[in-house]
């Protein structure tokens, strides 16, 4: 059985060892970028309205977690990501969508958990009560099981092939009205 524990940012730090380990078997990227992701998730936590949903076995195995925040100006992914919108969709495209939204940073779980409903578990339980008017992130711009869940939930397309600055891989923007429409 898996339980979601929900978390603030000092448990968030307090887990940082066991997020990144579970980010690492998730995306398996370059070792040399670990430690700035560490950084930019330790970051993360001073966000406004953080939360993070740990996703825990009853043998207190981390099977996986994720966090968001609301969206402000200032934040690097928000202005990045609103610029671009506003450039191909127009200022109230950018407005509806980032106004007042709900950043949902980052979703992972380790492979040997996957295909259980945890991913699904974890974005329903960051937006739930949230007050945003709207839940915004970026995932790989491919048909990936990530692409699919966040469809069935709700979530649709506003930028495709999208490269952040410095960056060479191409991502999807996507978001949903808060709520979130309700399970099948």
């Amino acid at each position: 059985m898996i339980e979601l524990r929900r978390t603030g940012p000092e448990g968030f730090t307090a887990a940082l060892d066991t997020v990144i380990e579970i980010y690492t078997a998730a995306m398996r990227p370059p070792a040399d970028q670990l430690s700035g992701r560490q950084g930019i998730m330790r970051n993360h936590a001073t966000f406004p309205d953080f939360t993070c949903l740990l996703a825990e076995t009853d043998g207190d195995v981390v099977a996986g977690f994720g966090y968001a925040f609301h969206g402000a100006p200032g934040q690097w992914w928000h202005d990045v990501v609103r610029r671009a919108l506003e450039e191909r969709a127009g200022r109230d495209a950018a407005l509806a969508w980032f106004g007042d939204a709900l950043e949902i940073a980052e979703i992972h779980v380790r492979p040997d958990y996957q295909g259980k409903g945890i991913g699904r578990r974890l974005v329903r339980g960051l937006c739930e009560g949230r007050a945003e008017r709207t839940a915004v992130l970026s995932t790989h711009d491919q048909p990936t099981a990530a692409r699919h869940l966040y469809r069935r939930l709700g979530f649709v397309d506003l930028l495709g092939a999208f490269v952040f600055p410095g960056g060479y891989e191409r991502y999807a923007i996507v978001g949903a009205t808060l709520p979130l429409r309700p399970q099948a």
